[in-house]
């Protein structure tokens, strides 16, 4: 049983540190001001984040006292009905439980001069709800995803190159005139090769108009030498006219 109690009580005793250790010491007034007439004493109280295990640290000359009141005490200035009064020049006030609670002074007329503070305290401490505000930055992320749409459109460009290519389509009928002159020239090479070895059929086919010929060839022996002139002069006449033709 003994060293049961002795645990238990070693517990207790380990509770009591840590809270102290987790306890914040608020001197009323603040470093710049203190529990006396010419502090904004509500002013500082509003600016203060009181929790449960905190501790509240009067420090005054002897001509001023603590008092707590009630609300409406508060609000009126009364001392008559104190809940709790404080004298000595330094006084240490637990904050034991979560609510509201008010001090004044006792002296008369201190407390509407503005000696007086509303202290509010919490049951939990304010850091655990700033954790929630973390978590939005992880959403950041989502909007780089939609600048990759815009990259695609460069692609559109390479289409605009192919009407470029057709014009060397049109080139392509050229070399079909080509063969169709080579023809035409072929054929009047070929007259020209024949035409010393029949010389005496050339007579018979281009001359519709010289239909007398054959009556001159008839008497060979008194003119053969105007004959042999009048056929060469019909032969260069016949390649000078064919010669005019090839250079049409």
């Amino acid at each position: 049983m003994s060293m049961l109690r002795t645990l238990m009580m070693s517990l207790a005793i380990t509770a009591m540190l840590v809270e102290l250790a987790m306890a914040a010491n608020y001197t009323v007034g603040g470093s710049n001001g203190g529990w006396d007439t010419s502090t904004n004493l509500q002013s500082w109280a509003s600016s203060q984040s009181f929790s449960v295990g905190d501790n509240l640290i009067f420090a005054y000359t002897p001509n001023h006292d603590v008092v707590e009141v009630t609300k409406a005490d508060y609000d009126s200035c009364q001392t008559s009905n104190s809940l709790q009064s404080y004298t000595g020049g330094a006084t240490v006030i637990p904050l034991a439980s979560p609510g509201k609670r008010y001090f004044i002074c006792g002296t008369s007329g201190h407390c509407s001069q503005g000696m007086k503070v509303e202290i509010d305290t919490l049951a939990t401490s304010a850091p655990p709800p700033a954790t929630p505000s973390t978590p939005p930055p992880a959403s950041s992320p989502p909007p780089k995803t939609e600048t990759p749409p815009p990259a695609p459109a460069p692609t559109m460009t390479p289409p605009s190159k192919s009407p470029v290519g057709s014009p060397p389509e049109i080139e392509t009928p050229t070399p079909a005139h080509s063969p169709t002159s080579a023809p035409k020239m072929s054929p009047p090479s070929k007259t020209i090769v024949g035409s010393p070895a029949s010389s005496p059929t050339i007579p018979s086919t281009g001359s519709p108009a010289n239909s007398p010929s054959p009556s001159v060839s008839s008497p060979p022996p008194p003119s053969s030498a105007s004959t042999v002139n009048v056929l060469a002069g019909f032969t260069v006449g016949f390649g000078f006219a064919m010669t005019m033709l090839l250079t049409l």
